[in-house]
């Protein structure tokens, strides 16, 4: 069974990015060489400082849109739970 990750990164410029992904580490490595989201491609290098795993695509994504909701206050109280 596929695992789904939802997942947030530090970029260079100390803001946070929060994303969902099937592979995390191609992820953070399309991130890194330019070609992952637009906000990160200008923030490189990006580093992995969070993620959880859900065994359905929908339960991730709905993680996705809650944890983008956050202030980043609680994305960092989040982190640091971890």
């Amino acid at each position: 069974m596929d695992k789904h990750f939802i997942y947030i990164v530090k970029c260079k410029d100390g803001s946070l990015y929060t994303g969902y992904a099937k592979d995390i580490t191609k992820r953070v490595a399309k991130h890194n060489s330019g070609q992952g989201a637009k906000y990160t491609k200008i923030r490189r290098p990006v580093e992995l400082v969070y993620q959880e795993v859900y065994d359905t695509k929908s339960e991730a994504l709905k993680r996705e849109h809650e944890i983008k909701t956050f202030s980043r206050q609680e994305k960092l109280q989040l982190i640091s739970e971890e």
